[in-house]
């Protein structure tokens, strides 16, 4: 069964998709612009208000491309539209949040302060001492800078101290019993 494949993304008005050579896109909306270099395998091309991609053959590599390639599009057009957003908890007894200009401090129970520069494109909120919110256009970013964050003090098993992420559900261990 051999059939080349076609994945399309539908455009809302406010959304441009501009194809370079080589497979260079550049995505422009409401929320900012944002450019990634995509597989030169695939075509890609853009219709009224549709984005066409399609695979040259039905090879397994090919297909997986395929299917990645469409992915990154999507997100791109997706963080231009609405932008990505997430969320961090800190818990412990002493641990806070806070800005100064353009850089994330965090106390986390270390004998310094936890500076983080935020990257550019990215904005985060200080809900309050124990919770931010990183926002975005770039899915990858912001995943990765909250990463980062969350790296510095993972929960803890026992108590359930750390940065976690909005929502995350931390298997607690019992502690040791006195005999």
């Amino acid at each position: 069964m051999s059939r080349v494949g076609n994945k399309i993304i539908k455009l809302t008005d406010g959304i441009s998709v501009d194809v370079q050579p080589g497979n260079f896109v550049v995505v422009k909306g409401p929320k900012g612009e944002i450019s990634q270099q995509l597989c030169p395998q695939m075509t890609i091309k853009v219709e009224d208000r549709d984005v066409k991609i399609t695979r040259p053959s039905d090879t397994q590599e090919l297909r997986t491309l395929h299917g990645t390639t469409r992915a990154l599009l999507h997100n791109m057009v997706e963080g231009v539209t609405n932008g990505f957003s997430k969320g961090l908890e800190i818990e412990g007894t002493g641990y806070r949040v806070s800005l100064k200009g353009k850089v994330l401090v965090i106390a986390a129970g270390y004998s310094h302060l936890l500076e983080f520069p935020i990257p550019e494109g990215l904005t985060v909120e200080v809900l309050n001492p124990n919770e931010l919110v990183i926002k975005g256009v770039d899915k990858q970013a912001v995943g990765q800078f909250a990463a980062e964050v969350r790296a510095k003090r993972k929960p803890e098993p026992y108590l359930g101290k750390g940065i976690r992420y909005k929502g995350e559900i931390i298997r607690r261990k019992e502690g040791k019993k006195a005999k």
